[in-house]
């Protein structure tokens, strides 16, 4: 146990915290100093039942010991090595390992810090491959409404959620998006792929047509959008975006910082749905989110593409000082070995159908107006407070942490992604809790 219990610094002010209400949480904050398992320690003693894995990303549980080992030994070790021009045995035998689980045919791997960095990777890489192919017109980027794709230019350009666009100016030129494929009035409390809106990826053929594929790049979209608010995929939508991106001569990006490493009962989404992309971006999962670390996977196609020209001269002009580091390669490969001797990389497929019974239960609670799943995933859609959107189901998060729960939300949805290793008794514990607070007027 953590010595720093019921301790808290003496001065808040300097950290200005991301994505929080700095003002509100500063009153009363909500302070974490351990953690084990399925539970975060508050630092009033309590215990915090973890409903969403950190952020979408603490996919085998907190503190596993096989992960933090390998991290202690590693930095007594090699704690650092350059990543441009010289290498080390981890970050080989990673991506080695990484190409071992991917959907066939995605056989290289460059490393990131970060779910952002990744997406501006695969990004500059389509861009880049387009032009090492005399294709120097495709510079067009697609993403979708919703989207969610990191904070980096890149990433909120394509992206399409609007509070993390809005102040940021024009952004990248010559991006457009494809709409968001939530349909509340034909959809609302299905249970996995909705029916309704499969067509809704023909919208890209319009997009073409306004455009011409010659200058367009990529499409990216997650398979499963997490951040606003777990909108599943309606059937036959991802296989119509596969089938016009190949006709077109498009690359297709799949974001899988989410629905990597297991979420949906798969090691990724692509395989769940049996689409491939041209790439997939990761990261959260991979290092059990102990260590930043993101991951971009690549078909041999476009890898081999760069691979011309004078071979001391270097291919691709893009990395990170910490691409690949050390410490990270290491809670990376232990991360895999614990998904492993687990298996956890397919065990939501096994829990998935208990987990939806339980969610789905709380369809009569007072203002509930949609519930949705997916493997370990799950959302409950609450109606807003007339006049002041967000504020209902942020009153739920913070009756829900009172009562020993961690919960997301985005707008006034809850959004549910509870570690893999989670029992059925926890999940009936979760809902139990969340099933208190709905019902208590949140």
């Amino acid at each position: 146990m953590s010595n720093r219990l019921n301790t808290s610094p003496n001065d808040l002010r300097a950290f200005w915290m991301p994505f929080t209400a700095n003002r509100q949480f500063k009153q009363n904050p909500r302070m974490l100093v351990g953690a084990r398992d399925m539970h975060f320690t508050a630092s009033d003693g309590r215990q915090i039942l973890d409903g969403t894995a950190g952020l979408w990303c603490v996919n085998a549980g907190h503190c596993r010991p096989k992960i933090t080992e390998a991290i202690a030994q590693q930095a007594g070790e090699l704690d650092y090595a350059p990543a441009f021009q010289m290498g080390h045995p981890k970050a080989f035998e990673l991506a080695n390992r990484l190409v071992d689980i991917a959907p066939d045919g995605m056989n290289h791997v460059l490393f990131t810090n970060s779910g952002s960095e990744s997406v501006e990777t695969a990004l500059k890489v389509a861009l880049a491959y387009h032009r090492t192919k005399g294709n120097g017109s495709r510079t067009r980027l697609i993403g979708r409404e919703r989207g969610y794709h990191g904070v980096n230019f890149g990433g909120i350009s394509v992206g399409g959620i609007v509070s993390n666009r809005k102040m940021f100016g024009t952004l990248l030129t010559g991006v457009d998006h494809m709409p968001h494929t939530h349909l509340p009035a034909q959809n609302a409390f299905t249970r996995g792929q909705p029916e309704h809106g499969g067509d809704i990826a023909s919208e890209l053929e319009r997009i073409v047509t306004l455009h011409d594929a010659s200058t367009i790049a990529a499409v990216i979209v997650e398979p499963v959008a997490g951040s606003t608010g777990v909108l599943i995929p309606p059937k036959g939508y991802l296989k119509k975006l596969r089938e016009i991106c190949t006709k077109h001569g498009i690359l297709l990006i799949f974001d899988e910082v989410i629905t990597g490493f297991g979420r949906l009962g798969s090691p990724f989404a692509a395989q769940h749905y049996d689409v491939m992309p041209d790439m997939i971006t990761s990261a959260k999962g991979l290092t059990n989110g102990v260590i930043p670390m993101g991951a971009v996977f690549v078909t041999s196609e476009i890898h081999d593409a760069f691979m011309q020209g004078p071979e001391h001269m270097i291919e691709f002009f893009h990395g990170y000082t910490y691409s690949g580091n050390p410490i990270a390669s290491a809670a990376a490969l232990a991360t895999l070995d614990t998904y492993k001797e687990e298996g956890l990389l397919t065990r939501a497929a096994d829990i998935a159908p208990y987990w939806e019974e339980q969610l789905h239960s709380l369809k009569d609670c007072p203002h509930v107006i949609d519930i949705r799943n997916t493997g370990l995933i799950g959302a409950i859609e609450l109606d807003p407070i007339a006049g002041e959107p967000t504020k209902r189901a942020f009153s739920a998060f913070l009756k829900a942490y009172d009562d020993g729960l961690l919960i997301r939300t985005t707008g006034d949805i809850i959004a549910l992604s509870p570690p893999l290793i989670i029992t059925r008794d926890q999940i009936d514990e979760l809902f139990e809790k969340l099933r208190n607070v709905l019902e208590g007027g949140a």
